[in-house]
């Protein structure tokens, strides 16, 4: 008896079909804020009144003797973002351990279309700027995809587009989001000072036993959090890191069996509202308001050629590329109803790289340096180029879907059984 090859896209679990389907919905509105808040900053960063905007970002409050005297902008960037890790820690965690992912069959495929997806335009960014040494250090910034601004797009001009599609950008975005931290927290920690990055250890563990205890008690949880928020910003790791620890500890599994979610899917529902609607379109107003009139140097260097080309053709090669390795060496399959070019609309959506990419810019080149607003640039111009390409893409192809959906009924209603055959 051979065992059927498995489908690449196809449908998952009832109950994985349902959880990210309200994640979905969660996200695109999340995306619909974040896009307008970019657009008020960089409307804002770009008019006679842009010192403003730019005061309003340097204003520093918080208490100094802590040395959490920051400004509001990277407040945003390592406090507010904290809350996107802590959710994209349990997202991480509840898909590898009771999510479709624990299938190493269902795995491979978005763990190696994110891993293309980030060598290739990080290969891309570098053969750009061989010739510039100091511009390397951005390597990172197009590797990112950004799932809130990503299934905006999605939403608007794919609603005929088979599920399997949404669902695959999301399981590809978590794994995109572990390999971002990953990134984050290895290349871009210029100075560790070990003693307060052990003593974060008590606050997180102390955290960790508690909720394994499925204690939910904000007045004990939050200030452990904060407390190990601030260990992890002392200790020059990039501070939200400590919010995907934070997830990391989170209980999946229910400890009795009955209805209900989960401590981790009981958090994820509380906090993702918070990090999509809040702590996201924040951190896009603060970082996205670049002023194109003030911005040193020519426009078009390394830094923003670069980050283009890695996230409109990089992102593309290395997602399509990827998951046609996957099919060719294995005996993995594409779902019935899917088409080579529904892969191809999603790599070249996937390379919509905001929140993450912007904030590997500031770490990579400092805030307010040129090149930083140079970053701004590319990751603003390769985003909207690529959710450009991409609405052209799906909505043809979702054209084309509704059509053919529509003649199989015809068809179906005629004979009483479905043209197999298609057209």
């Amino acid at each position: 008896m051979t065992t059927p090859s498995p489908r690449l896209f196809g449908r998952g679990s009832w109950p994985e079909a349902r959880r990210i389907a309200e994640v979905l919905r969660a996200e695109t509105v999340g995306g619909a804020l974040l896009v307008g808040a970019a657009l008020v900053a960089l409307v804002w960063a770009n008019s006679p009144w842009r010192e403003a905007y730019a005061a309003l970002g340097s204003l520093r409050v918080g208490p100094a003797a802590l040395h959490l005297d920051l400004t509001l902008a990277a407040w945003a960037a390592d406090g507010l973002l904290a809350i996107f890790f802590f959710v994209a820690g349990l997202e991480l965690k509840r898909e590898f351990v009771a999510g479709d992912l624990r299938d190493p069959r269902r795995a491979a495929l978005p763990v190696a279309a994110a891993v293309g997806g980030m060598i290739v335009p990080a290969a891309l960014y570098c053969l750009v700027n061989l010739g510039s040494p100091e511009n390397l250090v951005g390597w990172a910034v197009p590797t990112a995809t950004d799932i809130a601004f990503a299934l905006a797009v999605l939403a608007v001009v794919g609603r005929n587009l088979p599920s399997a599609l949404r669902t695959f950008l999301l399981t590809l975005a978590v794994v995109d989001d572990l390999l971002a931290i990953t990134i984050i927290a290895v290349f871009y920690t210029d100075e560790l000072h070990p003693g307060p990055l052990l003593l974060a250890v008590l606050p997180i563990a102390a955290f960790a036993v508690l909720v394994q205890r499925r204690v939910r008690s904000w007045w004990l949880l939050l200030p452990l959090a904060a407390v190990a928020w601030a260990l992890v910003h002392a200790s020059g790791v990039h501070a939200t890191v400590a919010g995907v620890l934070l997830g990391f500890t989170v209980p999946v599994i229910r400890r009795a069996e009955g209805p209900g979610p989960g401590l981790a899917e009981h958090f994820e529902h509380r906090f993702r509202p918070l990090s999509a609607g809040v702590a996201v379109p924040v951190f896009a107003f603060f970082a996205a308001g670049v002023s194109v009139v003030d911005a040193g140097g020519p426009v078009l260097d390394g830094v923003t050629v670069g980050i283009v080309a890695g996230l409109v053709v990089g992102k593309a090669i290395g997602i399509l590329g990827s998951t046609w390795l996957v099919q060719r060496f294995t005996r993995a399959r594409l779902a019935a109803g899917l088409s080579w070019w529904d892969v191809f609309g999603l790599a070249i959506l996937a390379g919509i790289g905001f929140t993450v990419s912007l904030l590997v810019g500031e770490l990579a080149f400092g805030t307010g340096s040129p090149a930083d607003g140079h970053v701004k640039i590319g990751v603003l111009a390769g985003s909207l180029i690529a959710a450009l390409l991409a609405t052209i893409v799906l909505r043809i192809r979702s054209r084309v879907y509704a059509r053919l959906s529509a003649e199989e009924e015809v068809d179906a209603d005629a004979d009483g059984m479905p043209d197999v055959y298609g057209s």
